[in-house]
Order: C-alpha cells, then sequence, then structure tokens
C-alpha cells in the first residue's frame, strides 16, 4: 500500500516509474505486473477498461496470459475457478449487476479455497439504473468467505492488487479489491508502478496451491458435506482470515 507520508515517497520514485493512470488502469498495471496465467471477464460499465487494458497488454506480448472471452460474468468466475483448480494465477472484474450474476460461483471460489482474485468497480445495483458508485455490490461478498480490500485511489488500486496476490495464495482464499465507479475508476492521477523485478521479489513463483491441490494422490470429500463436515469448512475459513496476521503495511521488499 502507498505509505501516505511525503518524506518516505522517494523509496517509490527509486523502484518505480510515474505514470498517469485511471483507477481501472492501475488495476490493469497491477495485474500485469503479477504474471497471471489466465484472465477470464466480460464487459460492463464501469470495469470494462481494466480488461480491454489487459486485452491490449496480452496482444502486444506485454503480457503472457490465456485471454478467456466468455459469455457472462458467471462464465467467468466459473472460468477462472477451473484455472485456479489446476494451479493457474487468475484474474476477473465485475461491477453491480454482473457481480450478482456471478454470486452463485462466488462463494464456490471461496469453499473450494480458491486463490481467484476479482477487481469490483463499485457500481448502484438497479433498478432504477444507475451507473454511479455504491456499495450494495461488494457488500454482497461480505459472508462469502472472499477476503475484501478497498482502495481509495489509483495508486492503492494497483498495490492492493499486487497485494491480493500474495493474501491469496498463502491463505488458499478469493481475494476481492473495490473501488469506488467514476470517482477512483475514472479519474486519472500519477502513479508510481514498480518495477517488475521488485514485485517478482515479492510474489511466490505460480505453482499449485499445496493446502488444496494434491496431484500426485488427488482426494474428494464426496458430492456432499454433511452438517458437520459443512460447519467444519465454513469455520476452516474463518480460522484462516483470523489467523491471518501483517504487521504494518503488506507491500514487496524494499
Amino acid at each position: 500500500m502507498r505509505q501516505r507520508m511525503s518524506g518516505k515517497s522517494h523509496i517509490y520514485d527509486k523502484r518505480g516509474n510515474m505514470k498517469v493512470l485511471s483507477g481501472n488502469h492501475a488495476a490493469a498495471y497491477g495485474v500485469k505486473l503479477s504474471r497471471p496465467d489466465v484472465i477470464a471477464a466480460y464487459p460492463i460499465t464501469p470495469q470494462t477498461p481494466i480488461i480491454e487494458k489487459l486485452s491490449e497488454f496480452i496482444e502486444n506480448g506485454e503480457l503472457d496470459a490465456r485471454f478467456i472471452r466468455v459469455e457472462s460474468e458467471h462464465s467467468a468466475m466459473a472460468a477462472s475457478i477451473g484455472a485456479a483448480s489446476v494451479g493457474a494465477r487468475t484474474y476477473t472484474a465485475t461491477s453491480s449487476q454482473g457481480l450478482l450474476y456471478m454470486y452463485e460461483v462466488c462463494w464456490w471460489a471461496a469453499g473450494a479455497r480458491l486463490p481467484v482474485v476479482m477487481g469490483v468497480v463499485t457500481r448502484a445495483i438497479g433498478p432504477p439504473w444507475s451507473i454511479w458508485t455504491d456499495h450494495n455490490d461488494f457488500l454482497t461478498l461480505r459472508d462469502s468467505g472472499w477476503i475484501l480490500l478497498f482502495a481509495s485511489d489509483s495508486q492503492e488500486i494497483l498495490d492492493m492488487t499486487i497485494q491480493a496476490y500474495k493474501i491469496a495464495e498463502e491463505l488458499c482464499l478469493p481475494v476481492a479489491i473495490g473501488w469506488d465507479a467514476f470517482l477512483a475508476s475514472h479519474t486519472a492521477e500519477p502513479v508510481i508502478v514498480p518495477n517488475q523485478e521488485d514485485v517478482d521479489k515479492f510474489l511466490p513463483d505460480k505453482r499449485p496451491w499445496p493446502h488444496i491441490l494434491n496431484i500426485e494422490n488427488p482426494f474428494s470429500s464426496g458430492n456432499i458435506a454433511f452438517p458437520g463436515e459443512y460447519m467444519e469448512l465454513r469455520y476452516d475459513i474463518w480460522r484462516g482470515l483470523r489467523s491471518y496476521r501483517v504487521s504494518g503495511y503488506y507491500i514487496w521488499p524494499r
């Protein structure tokens, strides 16, 4: 996360480049620096510029990732779940009704302990139709098992996106980063984009998640969980969240 103390801003100046970015493009740069394997998304205002920018990175050869053009937000999360299940680093993004449409599979991502990362550009839920910000879409994830982060400006959006991969892969839980529609999402401001080598040091190599994926000795709990088993699985998610302790800001090494 960005240090707001002006006396410490030079730390980032030595390790990155200054760019003028909207919040949505800052998110795209954060994803690019995190080196995902799979990006699956469906366009919705005001999230679309994130995915457009990522598609440019892939087309230009700046990002080595598979871009999946799905037919709905539900499919975007389903594709992310499939990719994360075999150890791929994934990303998707949505807003408002789009998040509600993928809501069912968001619970599958959390219950399966998959480290999916998602950007949520918060937007009012209709009716009536509105493209301006409201947090009710983001808050629907509150009890699902997702870790929720909220950014206030472009720098925090970029930083939190990178941090989200670190947190998700250590806890084996999905992480959503939210920011306000047309306030943070489309406002352009100076952003320090860290060097790729610094982010590479901060994030681990992409690998199957050892807590949940055992390719050599696969197993399953069956197609249904009885009440006692279900309670234990949900409690284990809660314990994972409670046990996670961070000293100060969770940022890449200086």
